[in-house]
């Protein structure tokens, strides 16, 4: 049996989700159509205009991403306390970079003086927008939602443009964080659309690797990515739980050996962070080329898993095998 939506999303457990959208019929979202001859190339930028625009505006960070042919890849960070420090007039701001509001929200905005009830009113208001600004649900809503309107008046028809609203992850721990990021960021590597990860359009290890500039890198991260951290310690700031350049000198390594004359294995030295996470290559490989295909819902070593799944009252364990073998 399916879990129920609101069920797949629990910040008590992790903050990180894996979001897929896949186009109905596999139709093109983006890039040269075969069958007509006809290009979509130009609706990537769209995808990702909008995706780094809303994450300026909802308290959820983008950790990666990647805009395929005929669908998208983004794993999300929830900063839930976040919202709930914003004072009501920032989070009506934020709403209405959106949406329009209500007229009571308008109203506050322009500094009238509010009666009694219409204050009441906004603060349910408030609260709402509270809530959806830190929902994954409503996030992933406002992305497809747009891009579905532009395409559909673009190609001039009506009907779904999404197979449905999207598919999602959650990530339970620091290995299946930077597993599933990095099998986000080569999949244009393994779609035969790019050779390296800097050559590779419209993904978040582009953005990360075009920050490093001059004949000394600097590491610098983006501005509209949620930032790496480094290693794990006590006091642990906001952010990625790994160094930028060890993440990046991991794709680079892994992107070399899933390419199509280097099946398999691994022809350079292994990264530190594998043997940190205790992961050996070839798991590193079957995690980073086949993470939908070996992970279905949750995705965690099995400690993880277990805890999520008692806490989410779920009998069944899902990949419970593969979390076993993979991130043991």
């Amino acid at each position: 049996m399916a879990i129920a939506r609101k069920r797949q999303i629990s910040l008590a457990d992790t903050k990180y989700y894996h979001c897929i959208s896949r186009c109905v019929r596999h139709a093109y979202l983006c890039g040269e159509d075969a069958l007509t001859g006809q290009s979509y190339e130009h609706r990537r930028g769209w995808v990702e205009d909008k995706l780094l625009a809303l994450a300026q505006v909802f308290c959820i960070d983008v950790c990666a991403y990647a805009v395929m042919s005929n669908h998208t890849h983004v794993v999300l960070y929830v900063d839930d306390k976040k919202a709930n420090r914003l004072t009501d007039r920032a989070i009506v701001i934020r709403w209405h970079k959106l949406f329009k509001g209500t007229a009571i929200s308008n109203k506050f905005m322009q500094g009238e003086t509010l009666t009694k009830a219409e204050r009441w009113f906004l603060s349910e208001n408030v609260k709402q927008y509270r809530e959806r600004l830190s929902s994954i649900s409503w996030f992933m809503r406002s992305l497809n939602e747009n891009i579905a309107r532009r395409a559909n008046k673009e190609d001039d028809c009506t009907g779904r443009f999404w197979e449905g609203r999207f598919k999602s992850q959650a990530l339970l721990d620091e290995a299946a964080l930077l597993a599933c990021m990095a099998y986000v960021d080569l999949n244009p590597i393994r779609a035969n659309d790019a050779i390296t990860p800097e050559g590779s359009n419209f993904t978040s290890v582009k953005q990360r690797i075009g920050t490093i500039t001059g004949s000394q890198p600097k590491f610098k991260q983006p501005k509209l990515l949620l930032r790496f951290a480094g290693r794990p310690k006590k006091f642990m700031p906001k952010g990625i739980p790994c160094e930028l350049k060890t993440y990046l000198e991991l794709v680079d390594v892994t992107g070399r050996c899933i390419r199509s004359d280097k099946p398999g294995f691994i022809t350079h030295s292994t990264p530190k962070l594998l043997n940190r996470l205790n992961i050996t290559p070839e798991n590193w490989l079957t995690l980073t080329t086949e993470f939908e295909k070996v992970f279905h819902g949750a995705v965690g070593r099995v400690s993880s898993l277990e805890s999520y799944c008692d806490h989410q009252q779920i009998k069944r364990r899902p990949s419970y095998s593969n979390s076993k073998q993979l991130l043991a």
